[in-house]
């Protein structure tokens, strides 16, 4: 007997197990059609079992209901999620999500959604994507659940909690759960605990929040513990914007470093102001755009190298141009500085108008390959971009290749020769003129380079160099004429200056106060910075 009762109860739970699937199938087709119930509690309610199944389809249907894309059939009263093209409404079934077929609008009934229903909606949806497999759509949810801060959300949020993984989503829900607990109606040890939690998230969401319940709580030892944390989440806080200016000023210093140094070449070894050293820059620009739209039409697969490509690419097309410059216009100049910056101003205009003439006056498209793309949040709101570190590390790595040039090789003992004693270099047989045109067309390809860099952070049109040739002289002026180190030394500190100094003064009239400084300094040390040495020099 006890042999056949376990073999009974054995077949009932197989038989159990085999139709519990057709019945969860039955059962989730029976809460959508409650969804189009007459009465909005009715609605409530059967948005809530929607939700509470946790299945796959769940989200879809609430989203469209939500979005008002969710319909009734009326002659069946059947429920479908609907995208409106032209007259008609294409029908997906909420069961399977595929398209079903198209009707006219006559043929369908809008289920209706008031604020209150809208409510929940919200907050269902944002339970169900709490437990989505997508990481990001999970923090999503969770800062969605922060800024709503319903009471209603806590079970969802805390099952979440049990199953998250991702240490950083984690952390956003701790915060969104700790958030809910600070605001809602909970016990006094509840509230410090929260505020203990925020505590340790100094973001400006959270001190938005902290401030908030200081001038609003009841309770005095929770509102003392708020302006405590609140307190030292403002210093944190300010603390990271420092960092922040700091890397923000160092990502725009190597701007001006890539756009300066090949500047500081040319005016240091030949002392030619050249007005066309942006359009140079451009050009650079512009040959990255070349390449991406051959890489875009022959290889996709392979777009992440195209701005690996295009660096030599740029040097070698900007380098040929300096190059033409010098021996075609600026060899004839040489001793008449205002004739000089008059040609190669004339000149940027001519480069201006060809590229528009080739490309057109808008701006083009250049893409960031994906080891460029996003950002990293370290933590109080400080986020800093990869590409704005990939211009950081390229900008010191194309100085540091300079310098070996300049130090290393037979070409850069020639080129600082001429630079301190142009005359004593031409008598021990240097050829100055020859230094002269390659030293020209370094300047200008390292110019090309840099073009390659603003791609990536700037629109490329062809007024990209006119934005930057200004500050490149500012830079090449205030580190010292001709020295690598001072134009190091004067990028980043003129940068650095510039984002501190523009969340008081405004962009522009930073700009303004920078440039009074460096004249200022000018008139105390006309050489700048780092001075170059040297018998002609020194003369």
């Amino acid at each position: 007997m006890k042999t056949i009762s376990t073999f009974v109860g054995s077949l009932l739970l197989l038989l159990t197990l085999t139709l519990s699937g057709p019945v969860a199938a039955q059962g989730f087709d029976e809460l959508v059609t409650d969804l189009s119930a007459k009465s909005f509690n009715a609605k409530i309610k059967a948005v809530e079992k929607v939700a509470e199944t946790g299945d796959d389809r769940a989200a879809a249907v609430l989203r469209a209901m939500l979005e008002g894309r969710l319909f009734e059939r009326k002659e069946d009263g059947k429920v479908f999620i609907t995208t409106r093209e032209g007259r008609a409404y294409v029908l997906t079934d909420p069961l399977t999500l595929k398209e079903v077929g198209q009707v006219k609008s006559s043929t369908l009934k809008k289920i209706k959604v008031n604020n209150r229903l809208r409510g929940v909606l919200n907050g269902a949806l944002g339970s169900l994507t709490l437990l989505s497999k997508d990481p990001v759509k999970r923090a999503s949810a969770a800062e969605a659940v922060f800024k709503n801060r319903s009471a209603d959300d806590i079970p969802a949020l805390e099952k979440a909690m049990e199953r998250e993984t991702d240490a950083g989503v984690k952390a956003k829900m701790e915060m969104a759960l700790a958030a809910i607990q600070l605001t809602a109606d909970s016990p006094e040890e509840i509230k410090i605990a929260a505020v203990d939690v925020l505590t340790g998230h100094p973001t400006p969401e959270v001190r938005a929040l902290l401030g908030g319940v200081v001038q609003s709580e009841q309770v005095e030892s929770v509102a003392k513990a708020a302006a405590e944390a609140l307190s030292d989440i403002e210093r944190r806080l300010a603390f990271f914007n420092a960092i922040g200016n700091v890397f923000q000023g160092l990502s725009l210093g190597s701007v001006l470093l890539l756009a300066a140094v090949g500047l500081a070449i040319t005016f240091g070894v030949m002392g030619v102001i050249n007005m066309a050293h942006g359009e140079l820059v451009m050009l650079g620009a512009y040959t990255t755009f070349m390449v991406q739209e051959v890489f875009r039409a022959y290889f996709p697969g392979a777009f992440d190298w195209s701005v690996i490509v295009a660096i030599p690419l740029a040097f070698g097309v900007s380098g040929l141009f300096g190059i033409a410059i010098e021996r075609g216009v600026i060899r004839y100049l040489y001793g008449r500085p205002l004739e000089t910056l008059l040609a190669t101003w004339g000149l940027s205009l001519i480069l201006q108008q060809l590229v528009r003439s080739l490309f057109g006056p808008t701006n083009r498209d250049v893409g960031s390959p994906s080891w460029m793309s996003g950002s990293v949040e370290v933590t109080g709101g400080l986020v800093l971009t990869y590409n704005r570190m990939w211009i950081i590390f390229f900008s010191l790595l194309v100085l540091g290749l300079l310098l070996l040039v300049i130090r290393k090789t037979a070409f850069g003992l020639q080129m600082r020769a001429v630079t301190q004693n142009r005359q004593m270099a031409g008598s021990m047989g240097i050829r100055t003129g020859y230094v002269d045109a390659l030293t020209f067309g370094l300047g200008a390809g390292i110019a090309g380079v840099a073009g390659v860099a603003l791609s990536q952070i700037d629109n490329v049109s062809p007024n990209l160099g006119q934005a930057y040739i200004i500050d490149s002289f500012m830079v090449v002026v205030f580190g010292g004429v001709g020295n690598l180190w001072g134009t190091l030394v004067g990028a980043f500190s003129l940068g650095i200056i510039n984002k501190f100094l523009e969340p008081f003064a405004g962009t522009v009239l930073a700009k303004i106060l920078v440039l009074i400084a460096i004249i200022l300094f000018i008139q105390k040390r006309p050489r700048g910075l780092f001075a170059l040495k040297g018998r002609a020099v020194e003369a």
